[in-house]
């Protein structure tokens, strides 16, 4: 996964934790859909494994 991907997820998972999920969606979206099979596998995988980045307390 490209770094700008990762960190645009990484960034979503933190404004959603600060309840600004417009935002988060901003973010995240565009690289999501810009993702190639092989990318979104691995970013798939990255939200299956990084779930609780989404949830957890601030």
């Amino acid at each position: 996964m490209r770094d700008s991907t990762r960190h645009a997820l990484e960034r979503a998972a933190e404004l959603t934790r600060n309840n600004r999920l417009g935002e988060a969606m901003a973010t995240a979206e565009p690289v999501i859909l810009a993702a190639d099979e092989y990318e979104s596998a691995e970013i798939r995988q990255w939200l299956n494994d990084h779930a609780d980045d989404f949830t957890r307390e601030v």
